[in-house]
């Protein structure tokens, strides 16, 4: 089974995608997300360098919740720092030490920063220890980096990482 359904969630997800992008449920539409669910998975399973496990799926949804209020808010934190004007902005590069040990955790961590507003990844070191993140406005660096660890980088391990969290 695991050959012809080598990532049962992704399939899932990418026909749920292709449901709401082409903004139609009809048989065809159905049918085409169904097939682009299991052929995309399909033809890139020797891509993949490791298999996904999500081992807390409750922690998993409070991640996401978490990360969708952060969107949200961050949105607004933006807007008002750019209507205050450019001379209040105190932007920074900031390292962040990483307890995390896969190559899929550290880049949804990364992704996870890109895309939260107000913040982007921008290098990670070799070693792959350490992440650069640049930050719009950064009064307290540290500070920053224990919101990340724990908002995002904690979940991300329990979720990914850890068999018991």
């Amino acid at each position: 089974m695991r050959r012809l359904l080598p990532h049962p969630l992704l399939s899932l997800s990418l026909a749920l995608l292709w449901l709401l992008l082409v903004n139609e449920f009809s048989a065809g539409a159905l049918v085409l997300g169904a097939l682009l669910g299991w052929l995309i998975p399909f033809a890139t399973s020797r891509f993949w360098p490791e298999r996904i496990r999500i081992r807390h799926t409750g922690v998993l949804l409070r991640f996401l919740g978490v990360f969708f209020i952060d969107i949200v808010r961050g949105s607004f934190l933006v807007a008002w720092l750019i209507l205050k004007g450019p001379k209040r902005l105190r932007p920074a590069f900031v390292e962040v030490p990483l307890a995390l040990k896969t190559d899929l955790a550290i880049g949804l961590l990364a992704n996870t920063i890109s895309l939260t507003p107000g913040t982007v990844s921008a290098n990670l070191s070799a070693d792959k220890r350490t992440l650069i993140v640049h930050t719009l406005d950064t009064g307290d660096a540290a500070a920053l980096v224990a919101e990340i660890k724990q908002r995002y980088e904690t979940p991300l391990k329990q979720v990914f990482e850890e068999e018991n969290a």
